[in-house]
């Protein structure tokens, strides 16, 4: 089991490491996180959601993902909540102090999880949440040292060294577990160092001198490896960008931004520059605007007109600069949103942007596919793309209604389903459209025609970029924590080699 001292020290990344070393040792390896707290989803070939930070390890560990990876995964909305999915379905949404009295009810379902993957698998990677040193949480978490000694899992602590204070983290750690927690400890991992590792002898060998716990490598800083991590958002430069031969694109950095990793693939390309803006004075004049996903569409709609960032959209969409809106993002683009039950705010209605003729109605049932669409749009960014199928999913709440607006995409298969659906809507010869579907810029041609649309002068250089999370991007993962890591002793502490 993989824990760290914190949030964001690197436990997801350590753990799609460890899944693809495993895997090119030739185990059959299988990452696990019983409780994951991410707005960044995904949709299993059967339907289920879950978080993509499982689904990149699975990837690493060259399997399919299935939801028994993340069996609950919770969804922050607004007001200090959120949706609770169980096993890939919703299961109810709820304050952080009533769902602690869940998790008695949810500890067998995460141990069920478990179990099947341990039956399954030769290795299960366990991953933890934030510290299992918080104390206060003791007695109500199923995700730390619960699940540790559930499976009398050896557990590494990993410890982040670039934010300062590693050594007083990793140790008050330790000294904040109980007896039966810290025989479960079986070695330190540092990550995120830059500069000569021998600087840190002395603290390594005091660390190990204090508490009898090896130190098991020392992982550097990189910048050159795209790995989806939970809900962060990779803004390293990725090419030189030139106002007039590149193209500038912003997106709106929502409140409750959800599936950030749909634009990823544009910034990969050479050229394209993205852009994450809050305020309206950092529009500028951009080549497309796109509004992302959210977990709370209406909160996140009310935000933007709050900042004046939706009046600035609006005029910029009105002279001609393209505008795209993903889930979320599409149903602030009609005309109203309706939540006459209201499933996300206090508000039975909301206007949103006008810029397409649709209105969305809030349900309480949720929409999860994996799909296979067909592009019916021929205009504007469309050009050269009618008839050209894509593969993408579905997450959303509530369905959006055309009215003289023509779909953007047919639906042919969802999930399992061949029935033919219609999809997203079309505006101003095609220069403004919506859709439900995330994913939609790894279809190469589709992202690489829709460039060339949005500005004629941008010349596609090269062969497609290795996408993030792509198989030569774990494979640089891999060989960076290979070199860093003593991966013997790991497979030692495992049972797996004597």
């Amino acid at each position: 089991m993989i824990q760290g001292t914190g949030s964001s020290v690197g436990k997801s990344i350590m753990v799609a490491a460890l899944c693809r070393i495993m895997h090119q040792d030739g185990f059959r390896v299988a990452p696990y996180k019983s409780q994951n707290m991410a707005l960044n989803s995904f949709v299993t070939r059967d339907g289920g959601e879950m978080g993509r930070a499982q689904v990149v390890q699975a990837e690493a560990a060259g399997i399919e993902p299935t939801v028994d990876m993340n069996p609950v995964l919770l969804k922050p909305e607004a007001d200090a909540r959120a949706q609770v999915v169980v096993m890939g379905k919703p299961f109810t949404t709820t304050s952080a102090y009533d769902y602690y009295k869940l998790t008695p009810e949810l500890f067998p379902i995460v141990e069920k999880s478990l179990n099947r993957l341990r039956d399954e698998y030769d290795i299960v990677i366990i991953e933890g949440a934030g510290s299992p040193a918080e104390i206060n949480l003791r007695r109500f978490e199923i995700v730390n040292m619960s699940i540790a000694k559930l499976a009398q899992a050896p557990v590494l602590l990993v410890g982040d060294i670039d934010k300062g204070g590693v050594f007083a983290q990793l140790m008050g750690t330790v000294v904040l577990l109980e007896e039966e927690e810290a025989s479960l400890l079986k070695g330190f991992i540092i990550n995120k160092f830059r500069g000569d590792v021998s600087i840190l002898k002395p603290g390594l060998d005091y660390l190990e001198e204090r508490t009898s716990i090896p130190v098991l490598g020392v992982v550097p800083y990189y910048h050159d490896i795209m790995i989806n991590e939970e809900d962060s958002i990779y803004r390293e430069p990725i090419s030189e960008w030139d106002r007039k031969t590149g193209i500038d694109i912003a997106v709106v950095h929502l409140p409750r931004i959800s599936n950030s990793t749909d634009f990823e693939p544009l910034q990969q390309e050479a050229g394209v520059r993205v852009r994450y803006i809050t305020m309206p004075w950092q529009m500028d004049n951009p080549d497309l605007i796109i509004i992302p996903g959210s977990k709370s569409t209406i909160s996140d709609l009310s935000h933007i007109k709050g900042t004046g960032l939706a009046s600035a959209i609006v005029e910029k969409a009105r002279s001609g600069t393209p505008v795209i809106g993903i889930c979320g993002g599409f149903q602030m683009l009609g005309w109203r949103i309706d939540d006459p039950e209201r499933i996300e705010s206090e508000h039975s209605q909301v206007e949103g942007l006008g810029l397409l003729d649709i209105v969305t109605d809030f349900e309480s049932a949720k929409t999860t596919h994996q799909i296979k669409a067909k592009i019916v749009a021929g205009k504007g960014l469309f050009r050269g793309l009618e008839g050209e199928t894509l593969t993408g999913y579905e997450i959303h709440m509530g369905q959006s209604r055309r009215g003289s607006t023509a779909p953007a995409f047919e639906i042919i298969q969802r999930s399992d389903s061949e029935k033919s659906h219609p999809d997203g809507a079309v505006g101003n010869e095609g220069m403004i459209f919506g859709t439900y579907l995330h994913g939609l810029f790894d279809n190469e041609r589709f992202r690489r025609a829709l460039l060339r649309n949005i500005k004629p002068s941008y010349e596609i250089s090269g062969a497609p970029p290795d996408l993030p999370s792509g198989d030569e991007q774990y494979n640089k993962l891999a060989d960076l924590v290979r070199q860093s890591l003593d991966i013997e002793r790991i497979y030692q502490i495992c049972g797996l080699k004597g």
